[in-house]
């Protein structure tokens, strides 16, 4: 189980300051990390752990993460994605 003070440690972190990335990672975090398993929460934070530039090529579909942990999280947070509303 995450903690409030994990969870907002967590926010602030997902909060990249490039709005292709917030308007990826803040809805996952909101909506679909607490839902998930363990190790895909670590993968989580095993992402944020990641540069940026490297994390938007991912997201971009550029090109994808050499580590499987990290491929496995671009796909979730990008199915959660595709899965969400449009916001207009």
């Amino acid at each position: 189980m995450t903690s409030e003070a994990e969870l907002n440690r967590l926010f602030w972190h997902s909060r990249r300051g490039m709005l292709e990335l917030d308007r990826l990672l803040v809805p996952f975090l909101k909506e679909a990390f607490p839902s998930l398993q363990d190790a895909d929460k670590e993968r989580y934070v095993k992402l944020l752990a990641c540069e940026d530039q490297d994390i938007f090529g991912w997201f971009m579909n550029r090109n994808q993460p050499d580590d499987e942990d990290l491929q496995r999280i671009v796909g979730l947070v990008l199915k959660h994605n595709d899965e969400r509303p449009i916001e207009l």
